[in-house]
């Protein structure tokens, strides 16, 4: 009896990395771009969540959204802090709402 021996291509199965961090971006954008559920705290705290993992990794949107949420609104000095490291590495690589961010809270 012959058995199929699965090819080296099918067995290997490349999924996008970049697909879940995008996901998880745009969803994080669009929660706290909706007019109803941007204001709410616990959607803020999803979509900081969302943006975490991303922001991470080294995406500059997550990083400046993800910062301009903990200097907005965190009530700590330690959670600002890290939004503010965070704002600076966007405005390090170019993003220029994370510049004009750093603008606000350094003047």
């Amino acid at each position: 009896m012959k058995f199929r021996t699965p090819s080296d291509s099918s067995s290997s199965k490349t999924s996008p990395v970049a697909a879940p961090k995008r996901f998880k971006m745009r969803v994080a954008e669009w929660l706290l771009d909706s007019p109803r559920l941007g204001e709410n705290p616990n959607v803020k705290h999803i979509a900081g969540r969302l943006l975490k993992q991303p922001a991470r990794e080294g995406v500059v949107a997550a990083q400046s959204r993800l910062g301009q949420l903990m200097c907005r609104e965190c009530g700590n000095a330690r959670d600002r802090r890290i939004g503010q490291d965070l704002l600076r590495q966007a405005a390090r690589a170019g993003d220029l709402r994370a510049q004009q961010e750093l603008g606000l809270i350094e003047d």
